[in-house]
């Protein structure tokens, strides 16, 4: 599966962001996809996921609240609302499928190139 992410920027605090993630080289309403983040020196947090039957969705405590995760099957892609960001959303955002679809125990097989969110104060 290779996977195309995009949308990130720099956005003031309080500000949104919808991150896109377009698939392909898999049926993409087979797969069960996600979002995490990274930040330097971290290691690479899960955010959201959602299933590919029934549009399950799951959160990371940090993004619940404030991030929606959501997918549309005709268009191949998967996004990621975030709203009232924080300076500490600050990171480097990554989409992933999960060809095995676990839902909340999303285990990646394929990984985004990663984009670029910056929060100022």
């Amino acid at each position: 599966v290779q996977l195309q992410a995009s949308g990130g920027g720099l956005v003031q605090a309080g500000g949104s962001l919808r991150l896109s993630c377009v698939a392909s080289g898999r049926t993409f309403s087979w797969l069960g996809m996600g979002w995490f983040r990274q930040t330097p020196g971290k290691e690479r947090e899960f955010l959201a996921a959602i299933t590919r039957i029934g549009g399950r969705r799951y959160y990371a405590d940090s993004a619940k609240g404030r991030f929606t995760i959501s997918r549309d099957n005709a268009k191949n892609t998967v996004y990621l609302q975030m709203d009232s960001l924080k300076p500490e959303d600050t990171a480097v955002y990554y989409c992933a499928a999960d060809v095995d679809d676990y839902g909340a125990r999303f285990t990646p097989d394929s990984w985004g190139q990663g984009t670029q969110v910056t929060v100022s104060s």
